[in-house]
């Protein structure tokens, strides 16, 4: 079994966001950068698990510069047997997806894995558009994967229950909560990952489609307003001019 599960980087979640150039750059100064949680948690780990249960490896892969080694070591602290890097900017979605198709399709990965969105952009569009590169099935938002032979079966969540689902061969699929646990690196993953092979892989030549032309924070929040338990006329008419939920 040969898996590639692709890996971004992301700002921690506490980290105080702001931007330059004009409200079209995000200020990285003083940022601590992690593994994007929903690829680390559920797509690594449960591709590690799979392997540990079946045999083969799992290979990592990033869109992105130098600064990107530190979290692509972690993934290999925490189980990864090797990592590639493709070396530029990542600029949109559109370019990330079809530089790791590129690199990917005379590989012979069996499946491909990723996190169903990440925490910075939201944008949950990558691992289609992987699909779609490399004229794959894809299943999204999926909570269960256990394989067996050359078939796979998937749980994925859809609107008001779940959906099963089952692949024969080759398939890209976005994980999300449900599909495994978080796993803490120990001393002897961390050890190793300073000698596991870290591949650095020139970019293709892909048109970047889309174009930033400003970030915004959003509006602070308000103060709270408390209302006295026994004044209802008084809320209604919070919720109803203020609010505008009535």
């Amino acid at each position: 079994m040969k898996l590639l599960v692709c890996v971004s980087k992301a700002p921690d979640t506490t980290s105080r966001i702001s931007f330059t150039d004009e409200g079209r750059s995000f200020d990285e100064s003083g940022v601590q950068f992690i593994i994007n949680p929903y690829d680390e948690w559920y797509a690594l780990v449960r591709a590690i698990e799979l392997v540990e249960a079946n045999g083969g490896s799992v290979t990592t892969i990033t869109v992105g510069d130098a600064s990107c080694d530190p979290i692509i070591r972690k993934a290999l602290a925490i189980g990864a047997t090797d990592a590639v890097r493709v070396d530029t900017t990542p600029k949109d979605s559109t370019q990330v997806a079809r530089l790791i198709a590129d690199y990917s399709k005379n590989e012979g990965f069996d499946i491909i894995l990723c996190g169903k969105e990440t925490i910075d952009h939201n944008s949950s569009a990558v691992p289609a558009m992987i699909a779609e590169c490399l004229d794959l099935p894809y299943v999204a938002l999926a909570t269960s994967l256990e394989v067996s032979g050359s078939e796979s079966t998937i749980v994925t969540e859809v609107s008001g229950g779940t959906n099963n689902v089952t692949v024969s061969g080759a398939f890209v699929l976005s994980a999300a909560k449900g599909m495994s646990e978080q796993r803490i690196p120990n001393m002897r993953g961390i050890m190793s990952a300073r000698t596991k092979p870290l591949k650095v892989v020139e970019a293709t030549d892909v048109t970047q489609t889309t174009e930033v032309t400003e970030f915004k924070l959003p509006p602070a929040k308000g103060d709270c307003v408390l209302v006295d338990a026994d004044n209802a006329e008084e809320l209604v008419r919070l919720l109803r001019e203020e609010a505008k939920i009535i």
